[in-house]
């Protein structure tokens, strides 16, 4: 049995040196490098920042006394280890608190580290479940419970496929319009197990990557990985307050996935879970060989994308088509649909709207006909009809490339090509050669 332990040789504990000021933004530290690969505050919280939404943390549970989660951010859940008690304590001793730590990836507030998530708006709600049978009553509990998004970073060794009680549940979720997402595994450089619950159908899971958008060495080789995100190295906060640094794993990086699961789920409210999981995957950045591979599946996740990008309902949507062909062979009723139409089929139009929606565009289309036309009369009397820009560049000096400023930050990662986004600064990482964590990890 494997549990992801989130490590790179010792796990540091990182000085607390900044504070949020009282009513100030918070904003992410220097080690949070996703958040400029991500271009989160330019282009991500001005449209998204979790509202709404409730992200089920299946772990070691939360340390919800923290100032990183002051303003109710952690609501009561479930402890299925103990059998009493909320989630809101964390039971992690051995590591200085999992489940706190990724709790704060998706939803910190700043408080005394300086540390945020991604999705500050977000509620998390924890659950306390450290075995295969746990997890499975966990899933069917942040289902009843009104998790929109539930995050697992911890995997069992499984050859021979989903165990059917995990499968069940996912099902379960999948009816009840939840998102699930699942850390991939750390065993990639090694035995590369098969992993419970990554290996069952209908969760989104998660391979990890650097802050090159190169695939972590540890991350596992399966085909499975349907996408992957930052996960190597990531600082985030243990559960006695301080910062835990030089973390790498499967563990951050479906973390991370999760707040922009949450995202997604607070912009488009009706989407339902199948169209998230499609447009996650469909506005990934290759990051492997060209096309899927089994380590970061359809490339690096892009927040901005996935809140924006138009994705067609005929994307590829590999995790919900295995969760399809599963669920044809269940019983009625035990993992069918999710009340959603399936891809590609379109819900019928009033031909009375549709007609007034076209007289709407042609109407637009003419005003903005002469708005054009006006202003590309305006730039041609400003240029006095000669030539383009110089051959250096839109103001970004010889050889930039677009976005790209001369002794700026390399372009987020949804700016270009794979290898061409150049790298994001970030802590220090383990010792030299370190080839992953030890066997035993949950990570």
């Amino acid at each position: 049995m494997t549990r992801f332990l989130a490590a790179a040789g010792a796990s540091s504990l990182l000085a607390l040196t900044v504070a949020t000021p009282a009513g100030a933004v918070p904003g992410p530290r220097s080690e949070q490098w996703w958040f400029s690969a991500w271009e989160v505050q330019k282009k991500v919280w001005p449209v998204s920042q979790g509202a709404g939404v409730t992200v089920a943390v299946i772990d070691t549970g939360v340390n919800a006394q923290l100032p990183e989660f002051q303003g109710g951010v952690v609501v009561p859940g479930s402890d299925l280890d103990r059998g009493s008690g909320d989630g809101r304590t964390d039971t992690d001793a051995e590591k200085g608190g999992h489940g706190t730590g990724m709790a704060a990836l998706i939803a910190s507030q700043g408080g005394r580290t300086g540390f945020v998530g991604v999705a500050p708006q977000a509620k998390i709600m924890p659950i306390t479940a450290g075995n295969p049978a746990a997890i499975a009553k966990g899933i069917r509990y942040a289902a009843d419970h009104g998790a929109k998004v539930i995050s697992i970073s911890q995997g069992f060794i499984a050859n021979r496929g989903c165990q059917p009680d995990l499968q069940q549940a996912v099902g379960y979720a999948i009816q009840k319009d939840a998102v699930i997402v699942v850390s991939a595994g750390n065993e990639g450089n090694r035995a590369n197990p098969s992993n419970n619950p990554a290996n069952c159908a209908g969760v989104l899971a998660v391979g990890a990557v650097d802050n090159k958008k190169k695939a972590w060495i540890g991350t596992q080789r399966q085909p499975y990985v349907a996408v992957a995100a930052p996960g190597a190295p990531v600082t985030s906060v243990g559960r006695n307050g301080t910062l835990v640094g030089d973390v790498i794993g499967t563990s951050q990086a479906a973390a991370l996935t999760s707040a922009v699961a949450a995202l997604v789920r607070s912009k488009h409210p009706q989407m339902p879970n199948r169209e998230v999981v499609q447009r996650i995957i469909a506005s990934a950045v290759d990051a492997g060989p060209p096309g899927k591979d089994n380590m970061t599946g359809a490339g690096v996740i892009i927040p901005e994308r996935a809140l924006n990008a138009n994705v067609p309902k005929s994307a590829p949507n590999p995790v919900f088509a295995k969760y399809d062909q599963w669920a044809r062979t269940q019983p009625q009723g035990q993992g069918g649909q999710t009340g959603t139409q399936a891809p590609g089929v379109a819900e019928p139009k009033n031909n009375d709207d549709r007609n007034s929606i076209i007289t709407l565009v042609i109407a637009v289309g003419g005003i903005l006909g002469v708005v054009l036309l006006a202003v590309v009369i305006f730039v041609f009397s400003k240029r006095g009809g000669k030539g383009g820009p110089p051959s250096g560049g839109f103001g970004g000096g010889p050889g930039m490339g677009p976005g790209q400023q001369a002794g700026g930050p390399p372009p987020g990662w949804g700016a270009g090509a794979p290898g061409q986004s150049g790298g994001y600064p970030m802590p220090p990482q383990g010792p030299p050669g370190q080839q992953g964590p030890p066997p035993r990890y949950r990570g």
